[in-house]
């Protein structure tokens, strides 16, 4: 009997070593991908990235942290390539910080809509621009996350007809050279802010407008604190959805597949999303009292291509690259 027990508590034992040895396998079966953005939780993207969570979650554990929570705006980048982090959504401006060719997809009026947005970087010439990202700063662009047109707004009553009339207005930007020399082709003073501190600053005076789309004003409540909406639509706005390329280089070629994929149909839904939510914001901001109206939209698409042509940016554009996002 004492023979048949030791033997039981040895096949019990070795069960249990067994079991607990498979906790640690599943784990590594399901790495952590620790994302990291400064929009809300309210946003459209954020539900984007909740779809993309539950598509990829029998290969991640996907963690989402939101509204800079995790690292501030414009530090995203750099903690992918330092591997403490996973995924991030990367504006482009912090991308041309590190690659100057880059700073082309910043410049004002380039990209007419999303579709154009999203033919570009589906075809050769944005794929060229993607495996700079991969070679150079060890990151993959898994595509790009539309979120408006960016229109100017102000809390001061000053109309605005061209970007003569913009001469002194402190119109907050993010913070980084490409962002603040588009604030300075519109015409504007740039001041760098945070985002997060955007209402506190149009509230005290601070800065006297902001730039965004139309979905981020209403969602970070900025209509409270302004008089009016100039539609320059001065900027197709995105951000990358990235990958740190140690991740990617992790995965077979199905997982890779897959998690493309999900990207991609994430992506499209908060496109779609945007789309309809810009096509009403206007009329409701107006019933708020705001004043909405479009400016000379000529005159600032030429004056600003002007100030970028004859820029030091311009010069490590890559050769013939506008030609082909033009023929789009």
């Amino acid at each position: 009997m004492k023979l048949h027990a030791t033997r039981r508590q040895f096949l019990v034992g070795t069960g249990i070593l067994a079991a607990s040895s498979a906790v640690p396998a599943l784990a590594q079966d399901k790495p952590k991908l620790r994302f990291s953005a400064v929009f809300s939780e309210q946003d459209i993207r954020a539900e984007m990235m909740k779809k993309f969570a539950d598509a990829i979650a029998g290969d991640f554990t996907f963690e989402g942290y939101y509204g800079g929570n995790l690292f501030k705006q414009g530090t995203e980048l750099v903690a992918l390539q330092r591997g403490n982090l996973e995924m991030g959504n990367i504006a482009p401006q912090d991308i041309s910080n590190q690659i100057p060719a880059w700073s082309i997809l910043t410049a004002g009026y380039l990209f007419r809509d999303a579709a154009h947005l999203k033919a570009f970087f589906a075809s050769d010439a944005g794929a060229e621009m993607k495996k700079m990202t991969e070679d150079q700063l060890g990151v993959r662009v898994l595509g790009p996350t539309y979120f408006g047109v960016r229109q100017v707004g102000l809390r001061v009553d000053r109309e605005i007809k061209t970007p003569a009339d913009m001469a002194g207005i402190k119109l907050r930007m993010p913070g980084g050279d490409a962002w603040q020399f588009l604030g300075r082709a519109l015409g504007a003073n740039p001041t760098p802010m945070a985002y997060a501190e955007v209402y506190t600053g149009l509230q005290t005076g601070a800065i006297d407008g902001q730039d965004n789309p139309l979905p981020n004003v209403e969602n970070m409540k900025f209509y409270e604190v302004m008089k009016q909406i100039v539609l320059t639509s001065h900027l197709v706005g995105f951000d990358l959805l990235t990958v740190s390329k140690k991740v990617w280089d992790g995965m077979d070629a199905d997982r890779q597949a897959r998690f493309q994929a999900a990207a991609d149909a994430a992506i499209d839904f908060s496109t779609e999303k945007h789309l309809a939510r810009e096509s009403e914001l206007a009329e409701r901001f107006k019933a708020a009292g705001l004043k909405i109206y479009e400016p000379d939209v000529e005159a600032f698409r030429s004056h600003v291509q002007q100030q970028y042509l004859a820029s030091d940016l311009a010069a490590s554009w890559p050769a013939g690259m506008v030609d082909k996002i033009n023929a789009l």
